[in-house]
């Protein structure tokens, strides 16, 4: 019998029972990952994952099942369907599903070249180029050299007749680079994680990249510490990542909003009728997407883990708040239809409420016009660490180096350890320029952890360069 074949068995047990809807996520998950410290092979592993989770809802209340085991289909829908049952005795509110469309179709990432049939000789090549970069410029005391390829193969089927197959592949280029001294460690580091076959890493050009970073983190050591006080920022992509993940992509997720993640990582400063309030999220540059649609993102597919559509939904737009993302089982608490943020990171766990692709519009002109409004301030790159408060209001950045401005123009200087901090929807409003669509980049985030038990995502988040004014900047105590 074929997978489709014991597919269609176990959605019609489902329906036998009398269950209200039922869905299946048979996933089957490939992992490769080569790297090299200091130079020496540290780890050469490839894993395969394959299996599948059974949701069932009886009456509003809800039972899931998960297996490994392709030939007990049937007996895994019995097992969720007697959990949903056992749910009632403790039901405190029917669940409602917002409604969608049963969905027949097949997508798949473009690839040119499969990371998987690449020779670990050609891949472990790149490594030792991209190594003997590093170890042309003198005075690097540590270095990580990576690649990571991840192949997911996803069908996704339900007792509405919902029939559909994905596959998804991506692929992870790192650099990290260290240099010290009697008192000090400095990094510069690099990664990106792209939705696409081998022939994104080739694209990077890594060993180019590493050089540049160790000739940086060398000179990085002996550089003074960040200025402290109150300056304007241009903020590089590489940074502006994470800036929108913490500060706009996880409060804007729906169930952070309703209260079903305060247990793990804190709530959201935003509430179901701020909808309705016109509230001010930022100025009237910012304009933010969660785009399931966008090229190469990791949060990019044709249907999410529920089988809803994918959708560009606009979560702030020039300035105002205007979305939440959501799942089937939350959207019509708030009256709203699922956004297709309803995601699980394999198939032993349920789809929760996920980014997709969380972007920064850009805006015109070029980094130069930016640095050329700066009468003194820096330019920041690169995320060194980051904390925010349970409800994401609060927040500290630090960064590996600021690029000293002076009269409209990069110095040269660089300065070590700065951190910027601020309020969520002061420091958004206080954007006064983003740089045009030739200087937008996208960039993976592969380890975003959420629920209980931790579900570990992979989202991507586009910006260009950014400026911000009057931001508190001071010195990072990192090391």
């Amino acid at each position: 019998m074929s997978i489709k074949d014991k597919i269609t068995q176990a959605m019609e047990a489902a329906k036998a029972l009398g269950v209200d809807y039922a869905d299946i996520r048979v996933k089957d998950i490939r992992m490769e990952s080569i790297s090299l410290e200091n130079g020496a092979l540290s780890a050469a592993v490839t894993n395969r994952s394959q299996g599948y989770g059974i949701r069932v809802y009886v009456d509003g209340s809800m039972g899931f099942a998960a297996s490994g085991d392709m030939d007990k289909l049937v007996e895994t829908v019995h097992e969720a369907y007697q959990i949903a049952k056992a749910s009632l005795t403790l039901q405190a509110q029917k669940i409602v599903l917002a409604p969608k469309e049963a969905a027949k179709g097949t997508y798949s990432t473009p690839v040119v070249t499969d990371p998987f049939t690449v020779p670990f000789s050609e891949k472990l090549a790149l490594l030792n180029k991209c190594n003997d970069a590093i170890k042309a410029v003198p005075g690097i005391t540590y270095s990580v050299c990576g690649l990571d390829f991840r192949k997911d193969d996803v069908i996704y089927a339900d007792t509405d007749g919902s029939y559909i197959e994905q596959y998804f592949c991506q692929c992870t280029g790192q650099i990290i680079t260290t240099a010290s001294s009697e008192e000090d460690n400095q990094d510069r580091s690099f990664i990106d994680v792209i939705r696409g076959g081998y022939e994104t890493i080739l694209n990077l050009e890594m060993p180019k990249i590493a050089a540049r970073l160790a000739a940086e983190v060398v000179e990085l050591i002996n550089c003074p510490d960040c200025p402290s006080g109150e300056f304007d920022l241009v903020i590089n992509p590489n940074q502006m990542f994470l800036q929108i993940h913490e500060s706009v992509g996880h409060p804007t997720e729906l169930d952070r909003v309703l209260g079903s993640e305060a247990a793990f990582a804190g709530r959201s400063f935003l509430a179901p009728e701020d909808l309705k309030k016109n509230l001010v999220y930022g100025s009237k540059h910012v304009t933010l997407v969660a785009d399931a649609t966008c090229p190469q993102g990791l949060g990019t597919f044709a249907y999410d883990d529920e089988g809803v559509p994918a959708q560009n939904i606009t979560l702030v737009d020039k300035g105002i708040f205007t979305g939440f993302q959501t799942s089937r089982d939350n959207a019509p608490v708030v009256g709203l239809p699922s956004s297709g943020g309803g995601l699980s990171d394999g198939w032993r766990n349920l789809p929760i409420v996920r980014m997709t692709n969380i972007n920064l519009l850009p805006g015109e002109g070029s980094p130069e016009d930016l640095i050329a409004g700066i009468e003194y301030g820096f330019l920041l790159d690169q995320n060194k660490s980051w904390s925010i408060d349970d409800l994401r209001i609060n927040f500290q950045f630090a960064c590996q180096v600021a690029y000293e401005i002076k009269d409209g123009k990069l110095t040269g200087r660089m300065f070590k350890n700065p951190i910027y901090a601020g309020k969520t929807t002061e420091f958004w409003g206080s954007c006064d320029g983003v740089a045009g669509p030739e200087y937008w980049q996208l960039i993976g985030i592969p380890n975003c952890g959420k629920g209980q038990p931790m579900q570990v995502m992979r989202v991507s988040h586009g910006s260009s360069p950014t400026r911000f004014r009057k931001v508190k900047v001071g010195v990072s105590d990192v090391k």
